[in-house]
């Protein structure tokens, strides 16, 4: 199983208002790489949900719901998004800060490619974020 991050402003979708509509499509992707990422998406995987530019910190845990279909914002063919369902908020925020100075998450995405707004999160990372959250 693939982990993946998705960015949220959170004056733009919170993590909050993710949780009240138990569901949502995951649009406005208008980044080639990050779109390749979204059709790379599969169903059950695991999505950390990062608060962007407000917080900026890992605030939970979403699962991957549908897989990728037309975008349903744009009439572009080029863009797609996935459904996704939170899952938890976490015990433990995990600030950006933080995982810049954890040496074993040097080389994650969010501190190499921090523009990038859905980045693959690799098994190690995700075991990082976890134990950084409390969580088990």
């Amino acid at each position: 199983m693939a982990y993946w991050l998705v960015k949220s402003e959170p004056f733009k979708y919170s993590w909050e208002q993710f949780e009240k509509d138990k569901k949502t499509f995951w649009d406005g992707v208008r980044n080639y790489a990050a779109r390749n990422n979204l059709k790379a998406m599969k169903k059950g995987e695991r999505v950390l949900y990062y608060h962007s530019n407000e917080g900026v910190e890992v605030v939970g845990i979403a699962e991957v719901v549908k897989e990728f279909y037309q975008d349903p914002t744009t009439p572009e063919d080029a863009w797609v998004v996935v459904d996704l369902k939170p899952v938890k908020r976490l015990k433990n925020t995990v600030p950006l800060s933080t995982i810049k100075t954890d040496p074993r998450l040097a080389n994650m995405a969010l501190v190499k490619l921090s523009r990038l707004s859905v980045q693959p999160v690799t098994d190690e990372e995700w075991k990082v974020i976890m134990e950084l959250a409390g969580e088990k």
